[in-house]
């Protein structure tokens, strides 16, 4: 269910925006996505696994305020990261 720690790796490299850049909304967010559809995976084929099911309902609350977060710092930033993970809005 959780993200490989070469997976996290890559995606730090492919969305940061500088140098050992961790922290940024967009590498938080690409994070989050990933471990959004990894859970969702899990829970098509574990359909009563409710605490699972909540986990991944804090985490689309907590990538939906980083984003809303991003929108209001800096909306061409917010619409570059949004087309390139491929979410709707």
């Amino acid at each position: 269910m959780s993200i490989t720690a070469e997976r996290k790796q890559d995606l730090i490299a492919e969305f940061s925006t500088q140098e050992n850049d961790t922290g940024s909304p967009e590498v938080q967010v690409a994070i989050l996505s990933e471990r959004i559809t990894n859970l969702t995976e899990h829970l098509k084929s574990h359909k009563k696994d409710f605490h699972s099911r909540r986990g991944l309902l804090v985490m689309v609350g907590q990538r939906r305020r980083l984003l809303d977060y991003l929108n209001n710092k800096n909306a061409q930033r917010y619409h570059g990261l949004i087309k390139r993970l491929g979410l709707r809005r």
